[in-house]
């Protein structure tokens, strides 16, 4: 089906009728389980909810903004996890957003708002402290546009997030990583406390995948044993990186900027 950037196709599961992977412009962009809110496909994801289960206090309602949206299965997560969450999904495309209200039994305002426009201008005219979480999941094709990995971009989250809030970033990467390195340089410029997790095959250097990145000013959330063990314990085991393993991942890696001022079409809610 066309869409204003492309195309938006569902794939059923065969092995699952209640389930359906969104495909935006031929690449998996959303797993939903139409049955199960709570059961997230994609790896990252179970990552993303990993940190997310870990962060103030389990079960109470956050404020989340989401930049990528796509299907919205993480916002289905937190609005099932997290009872009375209120949640901003942003989505590059102005036709996905009222597709995907029509296919999926999505939460509806204030629960969740879905916005169309650019993932940084949108952000910029978000209030100061008005977020617990921010995510960042903004794909065009299968890499993370420049725009939202400065740190200026990175300053402006920070900006958003309440106090010791939480930033979560997906990095599609490939060895020897660089672009996750650079990445983790920008958050580290930003925020107190960041961390890294991606499968150990990834970190050895051995093929293509997602590494997630968090940030926060909270010294507790991401130093957790518990945080570590649920990591390992996933389906896909993956590792966590902390403190001296950030830092040795780091290596000299510079922090991104930004080489031009940006210009960006405004949007409009969904």
């Amino acid at each position: 089906m066309p869409i204003a950037t492309g195309t938006v196709e569902l794939v059923t599961d065969p092995d699952d009728p209640d389930a359906v992977t969104v495909l935006v412009n031929g690449v998996p962009s959303s797993y939903l389980d139409l049955a199960d809110p709570t059961r997230l496909v994609f790896e990252y994801m179970q990552q993303f909810a990993a940190v997310v289960d870990r962060f103030d206090v389990a079960g109470q309602p956050l404020t989340v903004v989401h930049l990528g949206a796509a299907g919205c299965a993480l916002a289905r997560w937190v609005h099932t996890t997290r009872p009375g969450s209120q949640q901003i999904a942003v989505e590059l495309d102005a036709t996905l957003p009222e597709l995907v209200r029509g296919w999926f039994d999505l939460p509806r305002s204030p629960a969740l708002r879905i916005r169309s426009g650019d993932a940084r201008t949108q952000l910029a005219a978000m209030p100061a402290g008005s977020a617990d979480v921010v995510v960042r999941d903004v794909f065009a094709g299968d890499t993370t546009p420049p725009h939202v990995r400065t740190l200026e971009f990175t300053q402006d989250v920070a900006r958003v997030l309440r106090p010791g809030g939480l930033y979560l970033a997906n990095c599609a990467d490939r060895p020897p990583l660089t672009t996750s390195r650079a990445e983790v340089a920008t958050l580290a410029a930003v925020f107190a406390d960041v961390a890294v997790v991606a499968e150990p095959a990834l970190l050895r250097g051995r093929g293509y995948g997602n590494v997630v990145l968090a940030g926060t000013d909270d010294p507790t959330v991401l130093a957790s044993a518990a945080l570590d063990r649920a990591i390992r314990s996933l389906p896909a085991p993956a590792r966590l990186l902390h403190g001296d393993d950030v830092r040795a991942f780091r290596g000299a890696s510079p922090a991104l900027v930004d080489l031009a001022p940006e210009t960006e079409a405004e949007g409009a809610d969904a």
